[in-house]
């Protein structure tokens, strides 16, 4: 009979144990983009871009055809990692890319959190391509956008099909942090939460300014 223990589960995401890559979350890219309000999606890229940066998690940010057609990567992710060079491409499928996939091997990591523009090509291209080589690949749904709401649920569909776990950005977030007892990274959780949390951001900063509530305590 198998006994119960208080750890976290080994599907479990943590800082250390992933690296995230962010795809072509450019202005050529949104234009299209009809399965996801772009207010919503820049406000979801914005809250796993700082959960990422906040929890020092390995990040590789990259562009297709920067320059010459689709324009620079959304300020809100920029702006969580100042200075980080984007590996700009041509390939629609970043696994192609010899220059993404030489900084996946510098990482060293397995497992892999994906998100991106758009859900049907530039994201079930790597993450197809790196399940086939034998990595465990995330997928932050709500924080990826497709030319309609057929593409992005036929994508979705297609990579859990194959193998690919889907997970929300709020959801990244919390995930990172999991336990509220976790002072050194408490004030970093709640604050990316409060600007990027949605109504639970407002709830957090409600209770925090009507009795001063603190989660865990």
């Amino acid at each position: 009979m198998s006994q119960a223990a208080a750890t976290p589960g080994k599907l479990l995401l943590t800082p250390k144990d992933h690296a995230l890559i962010l795809i072509d979350f450019q202005s050529q890219m949104a234009f299209a983009t009809k399965s996801i309000d772009a207010v919503a999606l820049r406000n979801n890229a914005a809250l796993i871009s700082h959960a990422a940066a906040g929890f020092g998690v390995s990040t590789i940010l990259t562009t297709v055809a920067e320059k010459s057609f689709s324009g620079p990567m959304f300020d809100e992710i920029s702006a969580a990692f100042p200075g980080q060079a984007m590996l700009d491409r041509t390939s629609m499928n970043t696994w192609e890319d010899a220059g993404v996939i030489a900084k996946v091997n510098a990482i060293g990591k397995k497992r892999l959190v994906m998100a991106g523009l758009w859900t049907s090509v530039c994201i079930v291209g790597p993450a197809l391509s790196a399940l086939d080589q034998g990595f465990e690949v995330y997928v932050v749904t709500d924080a990826c956008g497709d030319v309609s709401e057929e593409a992005h649920r036929s994508a979705v569909d297609r990579m859990v099909q194959a193998g690919v776990r889907p997970l929300t950005s709020l959801q990244y977030l919390l995930e990172l942090q999991r336990d509220w007892a976790r002072t050194d990274t408490y004030e970093l959780t709640t604050g990316i939460a409060r600007k990027f949390g949605g109504a639970y951001g407002l709830g957090i900063v409600y209770a925090k300014t009507m009795f001063g509530a603190q989660e865990g305590h």
